[in-house]
């Protein structure tokens, strides 16, 4: 069968080798792959979206506020949770700087040269002079975020790379791929008061770009891209390894208004591998903790992040308890959230993000992240590794606005009267 060039405007001879290239398109026609990563089909890095992804974090509102954000209310703001909607309401009054900002407790952990994907579900309330309604992936200093200021529709990059706060904001009317105004590849119109899923996909590496949109109708719409690397001489963010927020403020008088806050993931497409530096501290072995009373609660160990490195990762990995005291039975859990009396906080190193209390006196409040029981014997101990799975659940968190980091403790009790247990725990820290 004869081959026409359309370049050369002639029929290939005999002689000419003919080879058969496979191309991949997106919803719009358009090639996809590691050379032209502009297509949803792909991940940030060029990558076809056919690998497993590893969940770092994901949030809805089933029964209740589910604890894994913290909030700051301003003036007659309120944070409600709505039980019919499975939401949680962001409301301010009619005053200027009402507000109400909410961030989870957690960082999320970006690694070079993996994909970080980000789902928020929103609903905005309907757009009026001096309201703003923010949502995305972003801290005080740094981060991406969809925002609704007024009727002004903006996606902004904020950066503390300076060294002083600096946004970047993009106006719908110039979004690079896809205006949502009816006039674009999608050829539909995005109307903020109805629910909205937003994305973002970030190819950090400190230079890459990244693509934010809406999943409209099934679809990734891919409505805008920051582009950076061959542009800037600078990183264009401090880190990508940042929290989630939703924030709705009065910037003048209004009539007052409600965003509401549906559901949240980050995603590293990809996997994820854990390659940090690890960590441990435990008791003395000459100074085993003594359980004083039978049946209550004593701490082992207790570990926090430092209040100069709230936004560091760090993820427990694992627990270790041995009972020495000779047929006494023995309860141990691994707490987040409560407190620890007596005893003195202790750097771990210059460089580590924890500091450790192993000589408390008491202890309490929290939440059970893990328990089990064991029998006391000078024989051997009790090691729990935590399982990969669930390592970002054992993540140390902490409150942004009230400064104070989140404990994790190895609480120990034994049904004998002055029974003694050694213990330590091992963490791993990601930012380094």
């Amino acid at each position: 069968m004869a081959q026409f060039r359309t370049d050369k405007h002639h029929y290939l001879t005999n002689n000419d080798t003919i080879y058969e290239v496979v191309m991949l398109a997106d919803q719009y026609g358009n090639r996809v792959g590691p050379a032209n990563p502009s297509g949803t089909a792909v991940d940030a890095f060029g990558r076809a979206r056919v690998s497993t992804p590893l969940t770092l974090f994901d949030s809805s509102h089933r029964f209740k506020d589910n604890g894994l954000w913290a909030t700051q209310l301003t003036g007659t703001a309120s944070s409600t949770f709505n039980a019919n909607e499975a939401t949680v309401d962001l409301t301010i009054g009619t005053a200027l700087n009402d507000e109400v900002i909410r961030e989870t407790t957690k960082v999320f952990s970006y690694q070079p040269g993996k994909s970080l994907f980000i789902l928020n579900t929103v609903v905005f309330a309907s757009p009026q002079t001096n309201l703003r309604q923010r949502v995305g992936y972003y801290g005080a200093s740094n981060g991406m975020y969809l925002e609704q200021d007024g009727t002004t529709i903006n996606f902004v990059e904020r950066s503390s790379v300076s060294g002083s706060l600096q946004e970047t904001r993009v106006a719908q009317s110039a979004w690079s791929q896809d205006k949502l105004d009816g006039t674009g590849p999608s050829q539909l119109t995005l109307d903020l008061t109805k629910a909205q899923i937003c994305w973002m996909d970030i190819e950090w590496l400190g230079l890459g770009s990244v693509r934010m949109g809406f999943v409209i109708d099934g679809q990734l719409v891919h409505a805008h891209t920051f582009h950076h690397a061959n542009v800037i001489t600078t990183p264009y963010i401090t880190t990508a390894s940042l929290p989630l927020r939703y924030e709705i403020k009065n910037t003048g008088t209004t009539t007052g208004a409600t965003l509401k806050q549906v559901c949240s993931s980050v995603i590293s497409e990809g996997g994820y591998e854990l390659r940090g530096h690890q960590q441990a501290v435990a008791l003395p072995i000459a100074s085993p903790r003594d359980l004083t009373n039978a049946s209550e609660l004593y701490p082992a160990v207790s570990l926090r992040l430092k209040s100069t490195r709230l936004d560091a990762i760090v993820i427990l990995t694992a627990v270790s308890c041995l009972g020495i005291t000779n047929n006494a039975n023995y309860r141990w859990e691994v707490r987040t959230g409560g407190t620890t009396t007596g005893g003195s906080w202790t750097n771990t190193d210059e460089d580590s993000a924890i500091e450790y209390n192993i000589g408390g006196t008491s202890f309490s409040g929290g939440r059970i992240l893990a328990s089990g029981f064991m029998q006391g014997s000078n024989q051997g101990s009790t090691s729990i590794d935590i399982l990969k799975e669930a390592l970002f659940k054992f993540q140390f968190e902490r409150n942004i606005f009230t400064g104070v980091a989140t404990e994790v403790t190895l609480v120990v009790s034994s049904s004998s009267a002055g029974a003694d247990v050694l213990a330590s725990l091992d963490w791993e820290e990601i930012s380094r």
